[in-house]
């Protein structure tokens, strides 16, 4: 059952230890999370059931899942025919970089987040061990929490939206660690950008790399399941 007196947050939920670590971190500072995925024309359904396991396996009172049809514009190795790069590092903005998907999502939260009453929007971008996605940075979560608060009833009214990203300065090696701190599940979260239909990883791309590299640094085991 849910404790109606806490105050509610709208989570971004992806499937991938990034997101499982922020439910987590949003739930430890008395949050009660309210899950939100999108399903915006991505590679593989995997990483949606993922997302679905791990809001209910981290206590969230709810979890949606929002289609949006972004593999209508393309322009991303995720949502179009085109190769994801394996077994070398991206350098500038990867083709695994999806036109304004952070900006899309983030709206969907604030749209929710306002109908729930919620002040708090929490996402998983980080911008120390990512692909260079300018969607990652501080400088773009800083400038949509001033939208946020500008472009709704409820920022205008005074009540003050906010967007934490609690992830956004650390390693890939303190996300993990602090997913063992929080007792995050990490082989139930799916972060490959081609995992196949049973979640299991390729090893080979960016993510695949910075993940396994995490839990390298962390001196963790990698629980990921790989093809």
């Amino acid at each position: 059952m849910s404790d109606n007196t806490l105050p509610r947050a709208v989570v971004l939920v992806s499937g991938g230890m990034d997101s499982a670590v922020t439910i987590a971190i949003a739930r430890e500072q008395g949050y009660q999370v309210h899950a939100l995925s999108v399903a915006y024309g991505q590679r593989h359904g995997s990483e949606l059931e993922a997302s679905a396991r791990v809001a209910r396996m981290l206590g969230a009172v709810e979890h949606k899942t929002v289609h949006v049809d972004l593999r209508s514009i393309g322009g991303s190795a995720l949502t179009a025919d085109i190769d994801v790069p394996l077994d070398q590092e991206s350098t500038g903005i990867p083709v695994t970089y999806v036109p304004a998907r952070n900006t899309i999502m983030l709206s969907i939260a604030l749209g929710w987040a306002e109908v729930l009453g919620s002040r708090d929007i929490w996402c998983g971008v980080n911008a120390v061990d990512y692909s260079g996605y300018p969607d990652c940075r501080p400088a773009f979560i800083e400038a949509f929490e001033k939208l946020a608060n500008v472009a709704t009833k409820a920022g205008v009214e005074g009540q003050g939206l906010r967007v934490h990203a609690p992830l956004m300065s650390m390693s890939k090696a303190d996300i993990a660690r602090e997913g063992e701190r929080l007792g995050v599940d990490f082989a139930e979260t799916v972060s490959c950008y081609q995992a196949d239909a049973q979640g299991r990883a390729c090893g080979h791309c960016d993510a695949c790399r910075l993940r396994a590299q995490g839990f390298r640094d962390a001196g963790l085991p990698d629980p990921t399941r790989y093809v």
